[in-house]
């Protein structure tokens, strides 16, 4: 009886739009409530044959893998640091985990403010020109908003593992001469492995589908060299008006992450051990 309620809301929410959506990308669907003929695969191969939506899906799994792999490896960072024994703990947590709270828009916009006026006038030999204008740069920008965005979050995740770590396990191998680098490396990364799973999901989820950040700051510019996934999905459909198409595209990135997601989950559970 408890879990009814929850499921009956996740079937109506979620299970039901999204078979409706399926649906759709077999009709030409024009965003109403209904269609006018079934079009079979033919919004798929119009989508196929787009080559923005490719250079797109290109731009997404450069962002996906910089991303991967510059937040945890800052959010492990972090998460070293803030379980060293020392004052003011807690206030280095708090504050490492304050940007997560930031609203994507609001953030693309301050971080807009950042490249655009900040750090221009008090970095010029670094961020002069603006690196939001340069086809180049405008990705890294990105990548960085979303690093310093999402690391505080991946931060707690891996604290909460570190944490639960047996102190008579570190004990005993400080007693067998592994310490230092060698305790990081060979105890506590394969002791804390479920979390590195954890943290990987989130982080490859999340920079799959962002689209908030990515319209606040750079709104896929320039010259559409920042535009990801999402949001050349949303442009296809409400900008362009090709409601079909776009939820075709829509399918496909699905697709896209749900293979991405269960191989990454696969892959990482291989290294987890038993405590």
């Amino acid at each position: 009886m408890f879990a009814l309620v929850p499921l009956v809301m996740f079937t109506l929410v979620l299970v039901i739009p999204f078979a409706q959506g399926v649906f759709y990308t077999f009709t030409d669907w024009n965003g109403g409530s209904s269609f006018d003929s079934f079009v079979g695969l033919d919004n798929y191969i119009a989508s196929f044959q787009d080559g923005d939506f490719w250079q797109s899906m290109g731009i997404t799994l450069a962002y996906v893998a910089a991303c991967l792999v510059l937040v945890n490896l800052v959010a492990f960072g972090l998460a070293l640091l803030v379980t060293i024994p020392m004052r003011g703990v807690n206030g280095l947590r708090t504050a490492f985990f304050v940007p997560n709270l930031i609203g994507g828009v609001i953030l693309g916009l301050i971080w807009q403010f950042l490249f655009g006026q900040a750090f221009v006038k008090l970095l010029p030999s670094i961020f002069n020109p603006n690196w939001l204008l340069d086809t180049t740069t405008a990705f890294w920008a990105m990548v960085i908003v979303t690093v310093w965005q999402m690391s505080g979050y991946m931060m707690i995740i891996y604290v909460t593992a570190l944490m639960s770590i047996d102190p008579e396990t570190m004990e005993a191998s400080n007693l067998d001469g592994a310490s230092g680098l060698k305790a990081l490396l060979f105890i506590k990364i394969p002791l804390i492995a479920q979390a590195f799973t954890i943290s990987l999901f989130l982080t490859l989820r999340n920079a799959f589908m962002a689209y908030d950040v990515n319209l606040a700051l750079t709104g896929g510019g320039p010259f559409r060299s920042t535009e990801l996934i999402s949001l050349r999905v949303f442009t296809e459909a409400f900008g362009f008006g090709n409601f079909d198409t776009g939820q075709a595209q829509a399918v496909l990135m699905f697709i896209l992450v749900a293979l991405a997601a269960v191989t990454q989950v696969a892959v990482a559970k291989r290294f987890e051990v038993q405590r």
